[in-house]
């Protein structure tokens, strides 16, 4: 038996997800009604979401704990692409919406659902987040408020004796280890993903949205396969595209079927890992990411404003249009603090072009039922870009370093 899960895990993860992926899909057309088999997926990700919280509690904490004066993390560079990738993907959207115009069959059923009244409430409930209760955090996944904890007792400790800091090393080595485990078992848990989406949603209800859908996810795969890529060759004047196909493969693929930033923050941290990257840095930046690098988000708000935009027939000029990229990009970063995500930020977008908050609503039930497909494409995109854009900063401090020797 141990030859045997030593055989299963030398095989490439990503080679093991494909067969799960196979797998997920015959089981859904022979058996459908074994609805048990889609337990594999909701385990996988509870145990995800789970570890994430004391990971990045520990990780963080360590990391800068154990932080040597002098040394270099890259932060600002990393906030720097997060923000330039994010803005450049709601302008990207903008552009698209514009040379593809769509209109839409409004739905209702989005009475119960309540949106933020303006970009100072999404605000606000991110900075009530960082001085949440270090419990209260744990226990609900608040990212920004773990971040804010973790770095607070990080630096806290920074004076500690190095008995102190070695338990926190361990400790967060132990944690990164469970998460390995965790990550061994991802094959089942899409196995279930798979099936339970096959047999739960169809494709059916997708139909009547397809010129959507196919603006939503272009303007995504744009922004992964050519405006992040540029990015990236300007900062490291490389060819990317190894780099970028390596975080699409081993985080973007996971993260597209688990559709949790959350439950991919160990995926992302064990490959910040294996391509050697700096402990220090990514122990914030993929956390901090989860919460503010949302390019698909963006994408997500600018193109389903504009679709109830050219629904209505309102005329949009320019320097509107490029306010919108701004609040989408402005609003995404925020998302994470706004129950139901980039789509409940809908209204607020829409309210730019006047448009009733009863019809923008109709827009997010649209926007639910598409879900599917834009939610799990939206997912891929942001937390695969955490990695990238975290490994870029570094690539590019070690070649200005080496440049200047």
């Amino acid at each position: 038996m141990k030859s045997v899960f030593g055989a299963w895990s030398r095989i490439s993860l990503v080679k093991r997800i494909g067969w799960g992926i196979l797998a997920g899909v015959i089981l859904a057309l022979v058996l459908p009604d074994a609805a048990v088999i889609s337990i594999l997926g909701s385990l996988f990700v509870s145990a995800l979401k789970a570890v994430a919280p004391l990971l990045v509690l520990l990780l963080v904490m360590s990391a800068i704990a154990n932080h040597k004066p002098g040394g270099r993390t890259n932060m600002k560079r990393i906030l720097m692409l997060y923000g330039i990738s994010t803005f450049m993907a709601g302008l990207i959207a903008v552009g698209a919406s514009f040379l593809f115009p769509v209109s839409l069959s409004l739905v209702t059923g989005t009475e119960d659902l309540a949106p933020p009244e303006g970009i100072a409430e999404v605000l606000q409930t991110l900075l009530f987040n960082i001085v949440d209760n270090p419990v209260h955090a744990l226990m609900n996944a608040n990212f920004i408020g773990i971040l804010a904890w973790a770095i607070l007792l990080g630096a806290a400790l920074r004076n500690a004796g190095e008995t102190m800091k070695n338990v926190l090393a361990q400790g967060a080595d132990a944690v990164s280890l469970i998460v390995r485990w965790i990550i061994q078992f991802a094959p089942l848990g899409i196995l279930g993903l798979i099936f339970e989406s096959i047999t739960s949603n169809g494709l059916e209800s997708l139909l009547d949205y397809g010129q959507l859908i196919l603006v939503l996810l272009g303007c995504m795969l744009f922004v992964a396969l050519v405006m992040n890529p540029l990015i990236v060759f300007l900062h490291l004047r490389r060819n990317p595209y190894p780099l970028v196909v390596q975080c699409l493969k081993e985080s973007g693929l996971t993260a597209f079927f688990t559709r949790s930033s959350a439950a991919n923050i160990p995926v992302n941290m064990r490959l910040c890992e294996k391509l050697g990257l700096d402990k220090d840095t990514y122990a914030v930046s993929i956390p901090l990411g989860a919460t503010i690098n949302m390019a698909g988000a963006a994408v997500t708000i600018s193109v389903l404003t504009l679709a109830a935009v050219h629904t209505l027939g309102i005329e949009v000029d320019f320097g509107t249009a490029l306010i919108l990229s701004l609040l989408s990009a402005v609003s995404a970063t925020g998302a994470s603090g706004v129950a139901g995500g980039s789509l409940l930020l809908i209204p607020l977008a829409s309210s730019l072009f006047g448009i009733p908050g009863d019809i923008a609503m109709q827009v997010v039930g649209v926007g639910f039922i598409i879900g599917v497909l834009q939610d799990s494409c939206e997912t891929a995109l942001n937390s695969s870009s955490d990695v990238l854009f975290t490994a870029t900063a570094e690539y590019a401090g070690q070649r200005k370093e080496f440049g200047a020797n």
